[in-house]
C-alpha cells in the first residue's frame, strides 16, 4: 500500500511486486491481498539483490522497470545504489532502520515491546526506549524477551538488539533532549501526554503519537 498508491496515482500503467518466498516458495496472503487491493500487476517471488538486478535489467519472466522502490538490509541498498548509476531510478538511500519510543509510566509496556518490529529488519536496525519510568524500563525489558521468542525472524531481531539501548531518564524534558539529539527515522510517543512533548520534537521522520500509533502500523 505504501508503494503502489503512490504509483497508481502517478499514473504508471504497470506495477511490478517482487516479494521473497518462504522456504516452501510461498507468499503470505495477506500481502497477496493487499497487493490486489493497491493495484498491483504483476507479482514476483524474489528478494534481495537478486529481484534488484531482475527488476533493473530484466529477465526472461520478470520486466525492467523504469522506478525502484521499497525497504532492505544493506546488500538491497547497495544493490539499488548500484542500479541507479545507469538507467534506474530509485526511492532513496536509506541507512539501516531505526525506532525510538518515548515512554511513561502509562504507558503499555506489550505496545512499547512491538518495538521489535523495527529490530527485525536487519542486523544492523537500532531501536531506542526512553523512559521517565523504572518500572516501565523493566516490564518493558521483560516483554521483549517474551516477544523475541514468539519472533520468526528472532535471530535478526536479537542481533540488533545488541546495537540497541533503553535509558532512564529524570523527565520528559531530558526525554525529549535526548530524543532530539538521537534523531530518529521513527518516533512514538507513547507517553499520556503525547500532544504536549508532540511540540517539543525537532529532528525526527515519522513521529507516531498516543499508544494506539505504534510504527508497525505505519509500516
Amino acid at each position: 500500500l505504501m508503494l503502489a498508491t503512490p504509483a497508481k496515482i502517478a499514473g504508471c500503467r504497470q506495477i511490478v511486486l517482487c516479494t521473497p518466498p518462504n522456504r516452501e516458495g510461498k507468499v503470505n496472503p495477506a500481502i497477496l491481498v493487499a497487493a490486489r487491493v493497491a493495484g498491483v500487476s504483476h507479482v514476483f517471488k524474489a528478494g534481495g539483490v537478486q529481484a534488484i538486478g531482475a527488476m533493473a535489467y530484466g529477465t526472461e519472466s520478470i520486466p525492467r522497470v523504469y522506478k525502484i522502490f521499497g525497504p532492505g538490509n544493506q546488500y538491497v541498498m547497495a544493490a539499488k545504489q548500484l542500479v541507479s548509476l545507469h538507467d534506474t531510478a530509485i526511492d532513496m538511500p536509506a541507512g539501516p532502520s531505526e525506532v525510538c519510543v518515548v515512554a511513561d509510566a502509562s504507558s503499555d509496556a506489550e505496545f512499547v515491546a512491538a518495538l521489535l518490529s523495527q529490530a527485525e529488519h536487519g542486523i544492523d536496525s537500532q531501536v531506542f526506549l526512553i523512559t521517565t519510568s523504572e518500572e516501565m524500563l523493566q516490564k518493558v525489558t521483560e516483554q521483549v524477551d517474551v516477544q523475541l521468542a514468539a519472533l520468526p525472524r528472532k535471530e535478526i531481531a536479537q542481533q540488533s538488539l545488541n546495537n540497541s539501548i533503553f535509558v532512564l531518564v529524570r523527565d520528559e524534558a531530558e526525554a525529549m533532549d535526548l530524543s532530539n539529539a538521537y534523531a530518529p527515522e521513527h518516533l512514538i510517543i507513547a507517553t499520556s501526554d503525547y500532544e504536549r512533548l508532540a511540540e517539543k520534537v525537532v529532528n525526527a521522520g515519522s513521529v507516531f503519537l498516543g499508544r494506539w500509533a505504534c510504527e508497525s502500523a505505519g509500516d
